[in-house]
């Protein structure tokens, strides 16, 4: 039968590898949940088909062989009552529903094989079902953690780029630093210039000439007289 095969194929699927393919796995898993169970309406519906068969050809073995004990009870009333070609009669009939006998016994043997396969079917899927029920809280609760640490591990990444500009920009704070003291010193140096120094510096002990001859007379003139000790 085609249909077993095919539910063969589905039972045996690994839902674990399905999941490792596609980008929510939180979504495939309803989804596949979704698929089984209509999946469990199919094998359902073709379960109670087969079962059905097997019932009908339960049915005609019994309804034959209920003929062929029949055909056998005639026989022998026949033959009691001396009518030994009526019994001859039923006893060819019994033989000839004994063949048909076989032949439905075969159709019945295939059918029952078929309807226990179909039963184990329906019941491993529906037994499936409840479990990955059971299970998809769980895989929901493990999406979740990992979405969570996802976003933790984003957020560190972001945090070591902060640290790493803040390095960058102390180091041009530094150099930045470094640049005004340089700036700073070289305004020093062309402050404080030696040649310039000396020359300011004498040039406030040097005497004018006339400056002191006319000092000396405007003090002649006031009657003060050169202290002691001072040149003249």
């Amino acid at each position: 039968m085609g249909i077993l095969s095919r539910f063969k194929d589905i039972m045996s699927a690994n839902i674990n590898a399905l999941l490792d393919k596609v980008e929510d796995p939180e979504k495939m898993i309803d989804q596949c949940l979704r698929n089984m169970n209509d999946d469990l309406v199919k094998v359902k519906q073709e379960t109670a088909s087969v079962m059905a068969q097997e019932k009908a050809c339960k049915r005609q073995v019994d309804e034959c062989q209920a003929s062929i004990d029949k055909m056998q009870s005639y026989a022998v009333k026949a033959l009691t009552a001396g009518n030994e070609d009526d019994a001859r009669r039923f006893l060819a009939e019994k033989n000839r529903l004994m063949a048909k006998l076989t032949d439905l016994q075969a159709n019945y043997a295939i059918a029952h094989d078929n309807s226990q396969k179909m039963r184990d079917m329906h019941d491993k899927l529906t037994s499936d079902i409840k479990e990955l029920e059971f299970r998809k809280e769980t895989i929901k609760g493990k999406i979740a953690v990992a979405k969570a640490q996802e976003r933790i591990n984003e957020m560190t990444s972001s945090v070591t780029s902060a640290n790493n500009s803040i390095a960058s920009f102390e180091r041009y704070e530094q150099l930045a630093n470094k640049r005004l003291d340089k700036a700073q010193a070289v305004a020093e140096l062309n402050a404080s210039n030696p040649t310039n120094s000396i020359k300011d510096l004498t040039a406030k002990y040097v005497n004018d000439p006339n400056v002191d001859a006319e000092l000396e007379a405007l003090k002649a003139s006031l009657g003060m007289s050169t202290p002691s000790g001072l040149p003249q």
